[in-house]
């Protein structure tokens, strides 16, 4: 997304300009995968783009959307793919979730021409939600609780190889406390050792960090709607170690979701709610690059944009979209269902 994109963003009024001063916009890309819901996206930069969701798909982009690559891996057409991380236009690593061996870890090197199986769980009691990695080499995956703690995976070799991390580091979770595999968001890292994890399914919303990439971590209750199983956060982003952006709600659509978005300035040692937060349940969010204050929010209702740091925000677009990706170069895409991507247009 260019600085003009932006500017345009910042001074547009929440209602579409007409066609002289029309506002910046999700342009939808032809995927040529209209059944699937890609809850995975790892945004490279204005032109390349990778997607992952149902049926075991995998899509890839180096022409800004304009024509995609089927690169899903052999034999996974009856996985879920809800997170993947692209080092770049060949490299990547992608997350199937579902309990026991359902929950699998992928990686290629060549684009995705071949596959390689990095990780395959097998504990019945584990369910692992979402992937994040620190830089080429260092990254997490976190399960929902296994014997009252959620579980994390560690890589150091770029995702070729995974291991348990101990127990002990982590606090105990809460009754019914869980990770959402909504948007690949739930896991989250800023600089090389910090990482954030967002909760729900309990009777408080939570935010879990670490300092040392996943070995210890202490637990902060986020001002957002908790309770039920089916709220909590969603996704979190953060421009920075310390300033981050919490969203989240409850995703069901009969069920109202106000004050589902939360800000940190202190590296998520406190919340505090947003004054205008989005009007709906969000599932994804992200920062515009080069920007103090600017981001943006994604749920199945609408897109949001803030300029403040997360204080207000006020919806920009309609659309259905479960997660949002924001690269280096100023470009934003988003991805959801009905094979849904699309990159932010002037």
């Amino acid at each position: 997304m260019c600085a003009t994109v932006l500017a345009a963003l910042a001074a547009a009024p929440a209602q579409a300009h007409d066609g002289a001063h029309r506002m910046p916009h999700w342009a939808l890309k032809n995927t040529g995968a209209p059944s699937v819901r890609f809850r995975g996206l790892a945004a490279v930069d204005r032109d390349t783009a990778w997607a992952a969701g149902t049926a075991g798909t995998v899509l890839r982009t180096t022409d800004g959307g304009a024509s995609w690559r089927n690169v899903s891996p052999p034999g996974a057409g009856e996985l879920q793919f809800r997170d993947v991380e692209a080092f770049d236009a060949r490299r990547a690593v992608v997350l199937a979730i579902g309990e026991g061996e359902a929950s699998r870890v992928y990686r290629t090197e060549d684009g995705g021409t071949t596959w390689t199986e990095s990780f395959r769980n097998t504990d019945p009691k584990a369910f692992y939600d979402c992937l994040a990695f620190f830089d080429h080499r260092h990254g997490l995956a976190v399960s929902d609780p296994v014997d009252g703690r959620f579980r994390a995976l560690s890589t150091s070799d770029g995702g070729r190889s995974w291991t348990v991390l101990p127990a002990r580091g982590m606090p105990a979770a809460l009754d019914g406390e869980a990770g959402f595999a909504a948007s690949g968001q739930c896991l989250v890292t800023s600089g090389p050792k910090d990482v954030w994890l967002a909760t729900g399914g309990a009777a408080h919303a939570r935010v879990l960090h670490s300092a040392d990439r996943g070995l210890t971590w202490t637990a902060t209750e986020a001002p957002v709607p908790a309770g039920d199983p089916a709220r909590g956060v969603f996704a979190l982003t953060f421009r920075d170690r310390t300033h981050g952006l919490a969203v989240g709600g409850d995703y069901r659509p009969e069920q109202p979701s106000p004050l589902a978005a939360a800000v940190t300035a202190d590296g998520g040692r406190t919340w505090r709610p947003a004054d205008r937060p989005p009007p709906a349940y969000r599932s994804g969010a992200a920062w515009l690059a080069h920007s103090r204050g600017a981001a943006l929010a994604v749920g199945p209702t609408g897109t949001e944009l803030t300029t403040d740091g997360g204080r207000t925000w006020r919806t920009v677009d309609t659309g259905s979209y479960d997660t949002v990706d924001c690269t280096a170069d100023r470009a934003c895409w988003a991805a959801g269902e009905q094979g849904r991507v699309a990159r932010m247009e002037p």
